[in-house]
């Protein structure tokens, strides 16, 4: 019969075993950091149904034209769309929290507030929202960018008015950059939207895309860390 010996225990004098436990620690600690270097920063994207990519073949919204663009770029971030068709800044503000507990994102854009204006709704409330939308995602560590939306003339020039000035002024009180105008350039061309005239159709989606560019831009890096 074969006996497998197994090497005595030696009882650790408590200098050694001090040594010992800082070692495994600091083990630990590498270990967690590796893996945290390698896993990509997230680009969280609060949005409605514009983001969402209401009407298009999967694959085609401006949302998923970013993560490319990202991804050719040589930009190491993951792209989340927690966008919801119909959403408002009172949505996205009570889905925010666990959002960013649950993908801890560097940098969050929010694209909400057309479907408050679209509703009638006040003005001030959605004020209120997108600066505790803003607010929140400060606290948490993370970068903002709000992505303006305008409304036309048939809503009533004072309304009109002080709805495309809500985001600059949310944007300028808390010091984060603004994309003025979504739908800039092309707004007023029918051909670049859907039958309803709200969403936009996939060949617009670029143009989306590249007025969300300037803006955002500067904020990434290519640097995962």
């Amino acid at each position: 019969m074969r006996v497998v010996r197994t090497a005595p225990m030696i009882p650790l004098r408590p200098v050694r075993l001090l040594l010992f436990l800082l070692v495994a620690l600091a083990l630990g600690a590498s270990n967690r950091a590796g893996a945290a270097a390698s896993t990509p920063p997230v680009l969280l994207v609060l949005g409605d149904s514009i983001s969402a990519g209401y009407g298009l073949a999967s694959g085609a919204g401006w949302v998923n034209l970013l993560g490319e663009r990202l991804h050719k770029d040589g930009y190491p971030y993951e792209v989340v769309n927690a966008s919801i068709s119909g959403d408002t800044t009172a949505g996205g503000r009570s889905r925010l929290p666990a959002l960013l507990a649950q993908h801890r994102p560097r940098i969050v854009i929010v694209e909400l507030g057309g479907n408050d204006a679209l509703r009638g709704g006040n003005l001030e409330a959605t004020r209120v929202n997108l600066d505790s939308i803003v607010s929140t995602v400060q606290a948490a560590g993370a970068q903002p960018v709000i992505v303006g939306m305008q409304l036309p003339p048939n809503y009533g020039s004072t309304y009109v008015k002080a709805f495309g000035a809500l985001f600059g002024d949310v944007g300028k009180a808390r010091k984060v950059p603004v994309v003025p105008f979504v739908f800039e350039g092309f707004a007023d061309d029918l051909a670049q939207f859907q039958p309803d005239r709200i969403h936009p159709v996939a060949a617009a989606q670029p143009r989306i895309l590249a007025n969300v560019w300037p803006t955002l831009a500067p904020l990434l890096s290519r640097s995962a860390r």
